[in-house]
């Protein structure tokens, strides 16, 4: 197994080998750990170093929040906590108040790979406003879990942009979170990345996936437990989009799927092979969020090939199978989503409409998600200026 060093381990070595002067402020959540378990905010204050502020994403400082669950400020080792993850749009950004009095501010967040993650937008919301505000960036690296090759998915369409699809990236985006903070903040206008710096990974290479890296899995949210989850939620996301349950509510998020409606035997066998997976029909019951306390039918996902499932195909063919089978009952959210109101759910996390338009009238999906699909080597050349590795 390769020796990795993620940037917080090689930044924690050795702070003041990156940092000089002050005050600090860091944008970081409860995976924001070494290998060797130490928190960013501990080791920067163990090292001496003038942090003054703190940072915190969706899920806040420390995970306890569920999805969409606005934060409030609040403070951690004597240390004021700001929230970029509100009541509003306006929240997910720091504003010229919060950033006036630092140097540096240091960002540290576990991605995984998947555009509707919004960590990595919230470090590309946070940098682009310190670098306004005269503030120097300092950016720690980390792998991206599901390996750094393999794409899946189409690009967000104009009008569609939202916190699950803040710019135009592939579903499965095969970039580290620094190398895709650095694609669009090349793309601003005007802003100069003199004082944009990240501390790189060590020793790791883009066909390498979380586990073969000799890490500790810490997770990042609540509802992203293990690396098995993170495999199947680049398309299982697209479950919130509707009524049927993603699975939060139990033990296995995004690998357990259904609702009271669906019997989970019938939609195994519509649904029928899945390359690099096997479809287990299951009973469940929530214990929160859609269905809880309800009996469910539905399946979980045995992913047995990670390298041949695509997530993306698989998720559309269920929410096309089930809207089939169980017109009346199957739904779209209706709701408010992720601050948007005006522009339904799935439309959002699809970065188009049309893919819940040929659902509805029942059309194959095939030829869109073929005309959809990014080729790898025009996304790696469109990117090539931001790659570190």
């Amino acid at each position: 197994m390769p020796t990795v060093s993620e940037g917080i381990d090689r930044f924690l070595a050795d702070p003041r080998a990156f940092l000089n002067g002050g005050p600090m402020g860091v944008l970081a959540h409860g995976a924001s750990c070494d290998r060797n378990f130490t928190h960013v905010v501990d080791g920067m204050l163990q090292a001496g170093l003038p942090l003054t502020s703190i940072f915190s994403p969706e899920h806040g400082l420390f995970g306890a929040a569920q999805d969409m669950e606005g934060v409030h400020s609040s403070s951690y080792r004597g240390l004021p906590v700001i929230s970029l993850y509100g009541d509003s749009v306006e929240s997910l950004s720091p504003n010229a108040a919060h950033l006036q009095d630092l140097k540096w501010l240091v960002i540290d967040l576990r991605d995984v790979g998947s555009r509707y993650y919004t960590y990595v937008w919230t470090a590309l919301m946070a940098a682009r406003q310190a670098l306004s505000a005269g503030c120097k960036v300092l950016m720690l690296d980390r792998v991206n879990i599901l390996g750094g090759e393999t794409m899946e998915g189409n690009l967000v369409k104009e009008g569609f942009f939202s916190f699950v699809g803040y710019r135009s990236v592939p579903v499965r985006h095969a970039l580290t979170g620094a190398e895709l903070v650095g694609v669009f903040l090349r793309a601003e206008e005007g802003l100069s990345l003199t004082d944009f710096h990240v501390v790189p990974v060590q020793g790791w290479d883009r066909s390498l996936w979380f586990d073969q890296c000799g890490m500790p899995f810490i997770l990042p949210s609540p509802n992203m437990p293990t690396l098995d989850t993170a495999v199947v939620y680049p398309g299982m996301c697209l479950l919130e989009g509707t009524n049927l349950s993603e699975g939060r509510g139990t033990t296995r998020p995004f690998e357990i799927f259904g609702a009271p409606f669906v019997n989970g035997d019938q939609l195994v066998k519509e649904l029928g092979d899945v390359d690099g997976a096997v479809l287990r029909p299951l009973v469940f019951k929530p214990t929160f969020q859609k269905w809880a306390g309800e009996v469910c039918g539905g399946a979980q996902i045995h992913v047995t090939s990670r390298d041949r499932f695509r997530s993306w195909e698989f998720a559309l063919r269920i929410v096309a199978t089930v809207a089939r089978l169980w017109p009346t009952e199957f739904a779209w959210r209706e709701k408010a989503y992720e601050f948007v109101r005006d522009v339904p759910a799935f439309d959002l996390l699809c970065g188009d409409p049309r893919y819940r338009e040929y659902i509805e009238a029942g059309k194959d999906l095939s030829a869109l998600l073929e005309e959809d699909s990014v080729p790898r080597a025009d996304w790696f050349d469109q990117v090539a200026d931001s790659l570190l590795y």
